[in-house]
């Protein structure tokens, strides 16, 4: 993970991108702001629910999937963006092979607050 010290700039290539315990590959991150990549594939069990300490924003770049978050749900596929705000219980179903780019605020990968639910 690239993270901006000193009023630095910072780059991180997917390739060389760290894997979280859930198969997000972490992107660039700053102090308030991080970004992660979805790349998953359907399951025949959804992902368990969860709320997270952080707001969430993303963005489709392929494939389908379909966001819980309490009383709605949202068909997601190519070009579509959303937000979870923090707090909000929520799951994803992952309907075709999903390619995502997420926004986390604040960064999802520090003190421990990307673990995968339990």
């Amino acid at each position: 993970m690239s993270e901006t010290t000193d009023g630095q700039v910072g780059k991180v290539q997917v390739v060389g991108a760290s894997t979280g315990r859930m198969g997000q590959r972490y992107l660039a991150a700053g102090d308030r702001v991080a970004m992660r990549l979805w790349d998953e594939q359907p399951e025949s069990e959804g992902k368990p629910e969860a709320a997270r300490e952080y707001e969430t924003v993303g963005y489709v770049v392929s494939g389908r999937a379909r966001l819980r978050a309490e009383d709605q749900t949202l068909d997601l596929g190519p070009g579509d963006s959303w937000v979870v705000p923090a707090g909000v219980r929520h799951t994803y179903e992952i309907v075709e092979a999903f390619t995502a780019v997420e926004a986390t605020s604040p960064p999802a990968g520090e003190a421990g607050r990307d673990a995968p639910p339990a």
